[in-house]
This record gives structure tokens, C-alpha cells and sequence, in this order.
């Protein structure tokens, strides 16, 4: 008898013939994401992946249900018992010893048995199972228990595989793709809410994530900078990683600040944004940009400041917030823990140098026109900035 997480998987199982190729990316990426917390066997079996500690008694397993919940690709996690032997009398020990965990003296509870019979070899069907051991477990534990197939306290879940596993609770996973099965992609990533929001819902997809911030020093202080590193790094709690490139945008921002209308500011700082970011994409191999922005959440995220920021950039952007509002996008940032870091109240690049009265509607030909502006300077600054760039391993 031995502990075991049993790790179970959603759209992988209709991937066909590539379907092993994203269950050896899953079990990579549980065995790094689990490396400093014990040591353990991974392996798969029938639709399952199942991890086993050497030593169950050296293992915190909160700590394994927290780390294992923030993989993508999981849908959820149990943790029970297995036997190595595959019969009627292995279920019942295991099924034994899970309901003594939960019976209470002097208390009765309402439970089921539900059996999945994978191994199709076994010579019982998988309600014959759950009646013997229903049956079983009344008679060990008389007036304690009692049977409710419509809304149990316990439901007890048995697995019939190459091995056979007996387990009570199931925690949810964060679902989605395995991370690193589906390209990369660059973020955009500010001290803001909707940013880190936007990479996690990237990466849940599959999607290997890197980011680029823009540091405005002496006008954002290192404190700003510290809290989008913090970011990045909650971020790479679910992603295992995460490259963090820093780009100083003072001088940048200066110039556009001289030269351009000041109503035209902002645009004008994303568009060059999006210039750099996509120059940092595609020397570190991504091949799509990614933003947190939401239509009309604020004056460069109308349709008309997206169509022309979007003008700026060869590469697809992807918004994957785009038609939320920003409370639904609280909720997200509060559900993967960046909420509380986003706002901490230190400014970022764009809140410093933003005009008074920013232009909502902008005409593509009349922004290019501005930045026109800054075409004897602005190659040789943007080169400059890309080739100093801070890099930070998340």
C-alpha cells in the first residue's frame, strides 16, 4: 500500500496521435515543477499521470496539491492509495483505510462508491464493484455510515488500471494546455492588473511566455521596477519560468515628449513600445506579441488607438482581454495571487508622461506624420535601448 497523486487531464485525451507528445511535456513539467519539494516517480498510465513519493513521510502534501494545482494541462489532483495488485480484495484494504480517515466516532456520514474499471480485462463491471465494496463497507462500519448515491458527504473513488487506486478528494488544476507545447510569445508586461492577467491566459494555452518592461529612471524608481519583476515572477509560479527583459525608455520618452503633440503621447510611446518589444520578440525566437489591453478601458485602448498601436507592430498581437471588464479581470488577478503586487502604488512609464487631454480618436496618418518627428534620432535610440537591456531570470 502506497501513497499516490493521480493526476488527471482534460483536452490532452483528444489529441489523437499527438496526444504523447503533450503527456511527456506534462510529466517534464510536473517533475521540474516538483524537483525542490521531494523526490518522486512520474509516470503515466492509461489516461493518467500518477506521481509517487519515495518517502510519503518527507513530503508536505499541501505543498504538492499547491504546486501540482498551478501546472496547465491538469484539470485536477487526487491524492490516495495504490496497490500494485489489481483485484476485488486490494480495493476493499485501500477502501478501508480512506473511509477510517473520515469516519468519525460518534458521527455518522452519507457516502458512494464510484469505480472506473480502465483495465477492461477485470472480471466485474465497475457497478458490481461499487455495490461489493458499498456493501463491504456497511458491513465494517455498521451505523456510521449509511449510502446516498444522490448527494453523499464521501464519495469514494475507485480506479482499476494496471494498478489499483482508491481515493477520496479531487482538487482542482489551473486546466489549459502544458506550458512550452505551443510557441512562444513576448508580453508587455507594466506594474499594472491587466498585464500579468493577460501572460497567465497566454500560458495557459501552452504558450512559452516571455516579457518586456519599459523603466523610465530617474521618473520610475527602482521600486517600480522591483514590483514588475515581482509580477514576473508570480507569473512564473504557473509557468515554471519566465524571462524578464528591462528596457530603459527614459530618453525615448524625452525626445517624444519635445518634439510630438503632447495629446498624441501616448500612442506615440506604444507604438515605439511595440517596435522594441517585437525587436526583443524576435531575437529571443517569439512569434507573437501579447498585452493586457481591454477596449475603452482607457484613452489608448479605444478601437481607434488600438487600430493604430496594432498599425505599429508586423507580428500578431494577442489580447486576450479584450472584451473583459476590468472586474472580471480583479478577479483573475486575485485567483493567481498578482493583485495584491499590482497595486502598489509606485508609477509606471506611461502614467508619468501622459497628457492632460490624450487624443481618443487618433488618425493613423496624422500620428505617423508625428512621429515623422523623430525620425533622425529614433532608429539609433531604439537600437540603443535594445542593446542595453536588463535581463532577469523569473
Amino acid at each position: 500500500m502506497k501513497n499516490v497523486f493521480l493526476i488527471k487531464y482534460g483536452e490532452l485525451a483528444i489529441k489523437g496521435k499527438n496526444r504523447h507528445l503533450f503527456e511527456n511535456k506534462l510529466v517534464t513539467n510536473v517533475k521540474r515543477n516538483l524537483k525542490d519539494v521531494g523526490e518522486f516517480v512520474v509516470t503515466k498510465e492509461q489516461g493518467r499521470i500518477m506521481v509517487e513519493p519515495v518517502d510519503s513521510e518527507a513530503i508536505d502534501v499541501q505543498t504538492v496539491l499547491d504546486r501540482l494545482g498551478r501546472i496547465f494541462g491538469i484539470v485536477g489532483i487526487a491524492y490516495g492509495l495504490k496497490e500494485d495488485e489489481v483485484s476485488l480484495e486490494a480495493v476493499k484494504r485501500l477502501a478501508l483505510v480512506q473511509m477510517k480517515d473520515v469516519c468519525k466516532e460518534g458521527e455518522q456520514i452519507t457516502f458512494k462508491v464510484d469505480t472506473r474499471r480502465a483495465d477492461k480485462r477485470f472480471p466485474m463491471t465497475s457497478m458490481e464493484v461499487s455495490c461489493e465494496i458499498g456493501g463491504y463497507l456497511l458491513d465494517e462500519f455498521g451505523d456510521q455510515v449509511k449510502v446516498d448515491v444522490r448527494h453523499p458527504e464521501v464519495t469514494l473513488q475507485v480506479e482499476l488500471r494496471n494498478h489499483t487506486y482508491v481515493y477520496i478528494n479531487t482538487y482542482k488544476g489551473a486546466g489549459g494546455m502544458p506550458y512550452g507545447t505551443n510557441g512562444k510569445a513576448t508580453l508587455l508586461l507594466s506594474g499594472g492588473i491587466d498585464s500579468p492577467v493577460a501572460g497567465w491566459m497566454i500560458a495557459k494555452r501552452g504558450v512559452e511566455v516571455d516579457a518586456v518592461y519599459f523603466h523610465a529612471p530617474p521618473y520610475t524608481s527602482e521600486r517600480a521596477k522591483q514590483k514588475v519583476v515581482d509580477l514576473a515572477k508570480k507569473v512564473a509560479m504557473y509557468t515554471g519560468k519566465m524571462k524578464l527583459h528591462v528596457v530603459n525608455f527614459t530618453d525615448i520618452q524625452l525626445k517624444i515628449y519635445e518634439r510630438c503633440p503632447h495629446e498624441e503621447l501616448t500612442i506615440i510611446m506604444r507604438r515605439i513600445m511595440m517596435y522594441i518589444a517585437e525587436a526583443i520578440a524576435a531575437k529571443n525566437g517569439s512569434m507573437a506579441l501579447i498585452t493586457g489591453e481591454s477596449i475603452g478601458q482607457v484613452a489608448s485602448q479605444t478601437m481607434h488607438s488600438l487600430v493604430v498601436t496594432n498599425n505599429a507592430a508586423t507580428m500578431p498581437v494577442f489580447r486576450p482581454l479584450i472584451g473583459f471588464d476590468k472586474e472580471e479581470i480583479v478577479q483573475i488577478a486575485k485567483r493567481i495571487d498578482t493583485f495584491e503586487t499590482s497595486i502598489q502604488p509606485f508609477e509606471d512609464c506611461c502614467t508619468i508622461f501622459v497628457a492632460k487631454h490624450p487624443e481618443t480618436k487618433p488618425k493613423l496618418d496624422y500620428i505617423k506624420k508625428s512621429e515623422a518627428l523623430l525620425d533622425d534620432i529614433i532608429e539609433e535610440m531604439m537600437q540603443k535601448a535594445i542593446d542595453e537591456v536588463e535581463i532577469y531570470e523569473c
